[in-house]
C-alpha cells in the first residue's frame, strides 16, 4: 500500500527487510516456528499530531475520544505496532500478511506474538470501535 487508506488492509503481503549491515542471520534464527509476529513501526509521513481528543476518521455520529482511547495514526509518538500472519523468513527477509503499514515505513521492531502476552480474562470496547474496525481486514 503506498497511501494511507481508513480500511481495506486485508490480505496485504508485506516483505521486511532487516539492515545486513546491523543483523546476521542468527537474529531470525528460531521466528519461522511462529505463525504470527508483533510489527512496530513509524508512521513517518504523518503531518499532523493530536494530543486530546477528537472523533474517530472526523465522524460526528461516533463519540470525542482521547487519542490514547483510538489507534489513529495521527498519534503524538508516531508509533504503530500491528499483529501479522508471519508467512516466511528467507535470510533478512520476513514476509507478513496485514501489516497496515504504507511502504517503506521504517519498521523498529519484530517480536514474536506469543498467545500468553495476549489479553488475559474478557476484552470489552464499545460499539463505535467495533463499527470503525468493520471494513479495516477487508481485501481490496
Amino acid at each position: 500500500m503506498t497511501e494511507p487508506v481508513d480500511d481495506v488492509w486485508g490480505g496485504l503481503v508485506s516483505r521486511i527487510e532487516l539492515d545486513s549491515s546491523r543483523f546476521g542471520a542468527d537474529a531470525v534464527a528460531g521466528l519461522a516456528e511462529f505463525s504470527h509476529v508483533e510489527v512496530v513501526f513509524v508512521f513517518d509521513r504523518v503531518t499532523k499530531m493530536e494530543y486530546g481528543a477528537r472523533h474517530p476518521r472526523g465522524r460526528a455520529d461516533w463519540p470525542k475520544v482521547g487519542i490514547f482511547a483510538q489507534r489513529g495514526k495521527d498519534r503524538p509518538n508516531r508509533l504503530g505496532i500491528t499483529v501479522c500472519k508471519l508467512r516466511s523468513v528467507k535470510g533478512l527477509a520476513i514476509e507478513v500478511e496485514g501489516l497496515d503499514a504504507i511502504d517503506g515505513s521504517p519498521v523498529v521492531d519484530v517480536k514474536p506474538y506469543m498467545r500468553e502476552f495476549g489479553p488475559r480474562g474478557e476484552v470489552r470496547q464499545p460499539k463505535w470501535a467495533s463499527e470503525l474496525m468493520a471494513g479495516y481486514w477487508e481485501e481490496e
